[in-house]
């Protein structure tokens, strides 16, 4: 079995070869159980939680049993880790033959799930943004706005990145690192006028309060909203979603998990059939993506299993061979 560190995810993908990969996967499918959420209680501190993530090669929809693979993430969330300077949010990715359920690899589950949270932004906006689009937007410097800039770089002209932050010098800190690898990254001061302006608006916040705000988007423009995953956290306004064609990675996530969506259902701000597809339609082909350079389009995601078995087999496979993905 190998031990996978998040050094060697980063040696093993690309980002143009993961949302390549990606693509396949939402397109052919796979077992996707409901995750496990389960409440840890603790005498003496918050109550973390652990969380399941199972899914395994569909092989009645491949046809055959060959190169089969079972994946499960764990994680946990343990609110208190911050007084102790350690990460929230911890994980780790187990891989299984799927034939036998022998172990294959041991993944860091926090870099596995940064590159295939932000190649999931990328595949999507291969569908919604303008082909032309070249200025990226991103909110929040926290550990996915780095690969939110390189992900959307891969599949989009991006010949200007902007980083807000609330606090400032951590906008600029991720802008100095993307500089660093040839990116045309800064720091960004006026969130409003940055709106104005974005031609892609990639959101990894985990606000309550909306920060995109729709009136103030170009047409054309294309938000994508990574950051909010339960039904209280908010990253866009009412005005966003009616101004917008609305897509997601999956309706049964999102339309249960992100407030993104759940608010604006709950209100009737957004009806149900107006969501007008997710990523699976869009990989097979049943349902359109962008239709025009000037509406806008706004796409949601919580996160899917699929992904991070796709991801996974990826590593595995390009690490077995001594090559990057």
């Amino acid at each position: 079995m190998l031990t996978v560190s998040a050094a060697e995810v980063d040696r093993a993908l690309t980002f143009p070869g993961l949302v390549e990969t990606l693509r396949t996967a939402f397109r052919e499918g796979a077992m996707q159980p409901v995750r496990h959420h389960h409440g840890v209680e603790r005498p003496d501190g918050a109550a973390s939680t652990l969380l399941l993530m199972p899914a395994w090669t569909d092989f009645n929809a491949a046809g055959t049993s060959a190169g089969g693979h079972i994946g499960v993430k764990i994680v946990t969330v343990s609110p208190d880790n911050n007084a102790i300077g350690k990460p929230a949010v911890m994980g780790l990715y187990l891989l299984l033959d799927g034939v036998t359920g022998e172990p294959q690899a041991l993944i860091d589950g926090q870099r596995l799930t940064q590159w295939r949270t932000a190649c999931a932004s990328a595949l999507a906006a291969s569908y919604l943004a303008r082909k032309d689009a070249s200025r990226l937007l991103v909110i929040g410097a926290g550990a996915l706005s780095p690969f939110l800039a390189k992900a959307h770089s891969a599949v989009r002209p991006i010949a200007s990145i902007r980083i807000w932050n609330r606090t400032p010098a951590n906008a600029e800190k991720v802008a100095a690192t993307l500089r660093a690898e040839g990116l045309p990254a800064s720091a960004a001061g006026d969130l409003d006028a940055e709106l104005a302006e974005a031609d892609i608006v990639a959101s990894a916040t985990i606000s309550n309060t909306p920060l995109v705000k729709g009136a103030l988007l170009k047409p054309g423009a294309h938000v994508d909203l990574v950051g909010g995953f339960t039904p209280t956290m908010r990253e866009s306004d009412d005005d966003a979603i009616k101004r917008a064609r609305v897509y997601v990675d999956t309706r049964a996530g999102a339309t249960k998990e992100a407030g993104d969506i759940v608010q604006p259902l709950a209100s009737g701000v957004l009806k149900p059939e107006a969501i007008v597809a997710d990523l699976h339609e869009l990989a097979r082909g049943e349902k359109q993506g962008r239709q025009s350079d000037g509406e806008i389009t706004l796409f949601k995601s919580v996160g899917a299993a699929l992904e991070d078995l796709a991801a996974g087999i990826a590593i595995y496979k390009a690490l077995r061979a001594g090559s990057r993905d």
